[in-house]
């Protein structure tokens, strides 16, 4: 360490407050985390790139400041999907500081991340008070059966108003409406679990089938349309 002159000739006057960092809640415990390695926790949180024209949501798990689990979901823009192939790649393995100071592709995935460290450093974590953390693979309960994110996509017009796209038990198929043309419900189709029942060996059309479910009134509905066609 290299000091000033007059540093040099100060005499030393004793450190009396020493308390040590405000401890924060990390998976049940209240620590005082004081480097990278203690920091533990699961969380997700969603960035966006500059033009603000996309967006990412980021899970981490994160145990003894290495990131052990990334699941990158982002929506907005095409070229999105290549850059959250590197980015899932590129995080897990790396400490949150590292990660921090990576470039991880995409801008929204970087600002992701840059609210994710904030969020785990502070004790803003999902696991903040359960005992333990949650275990690596908790970031896939979050796309449920068949693995695919929940996108809610919804269109309208002022001329023709809704309609229902993706919701988050699937791709809607049909919209109900009632005797004045609003919406009382939607059939949906499950592609997660009708591709599990595919793989499986069971027909297409037999799968698409069990996969189809309903919301709402739908079945008291008085008009049916194809929300992708009428």
């Amino acid at each position: 360490m290299i000091y000033s002159k007059e540093v040099e000739h100060m005499c030393p006057v004793a450190k009396g407050a020493n308390h040590g960092p405000a401890p924060i809640p990390q998976e049940g415990k209240w620590t005082q985390s004081k480097e990278i390695k203690d920091i533990n926790g699961f969380t997700h949180g969603v960035g966006w790139c500059a033009p603000q024209q996309g967006a990412c949501k980021l899970s981490l798990n994160v145990k003894n400041g290495v990131i052990e689990e990334a699941l990158v979901e982002t929506i907005g823009c095409s070229g999105m999907t290549h850059s959250a192939a590197m980015a899932a790649e590129i995080l897990t393995g790396k400490t949150i500081l590292e990660a921090l100071n990576t470039d991880l592709v995409c801008d929204a995935i970087n600002t992701a991340m840059r609210e994710l460290f904030l969020q785990i450093v502070y004790g803003r974590t999902q696991s903040a008070f359960s005992e333990n953390g949650l275990p690596v693979g908790a970031g896939l309960e979050d796309l449920g059966k068949g693995l695919r994110s929940q996108v809610g996509t919804m269109y309208s017009t002022k001329s023709k108003g809704v309609r229902y796209l993706e919701m988050a038990e699937g791709y809607v198929t049909h919209v109900g409406l009632d005797e004045d043309g609003t919406v009382i419900g939607y059939e949906f189709l499950h592609v997660g679990k009708m591709m599990d029942m595919i793989k499986a060996g069971t027909p297409a059309d037999e799968a698409m089938k069990k996969a189809t479910g309903s919301y709402g009134r739908f079945a008291d509905a008085a008009k049916v349309i194809d929300p992708r066609e009428e």
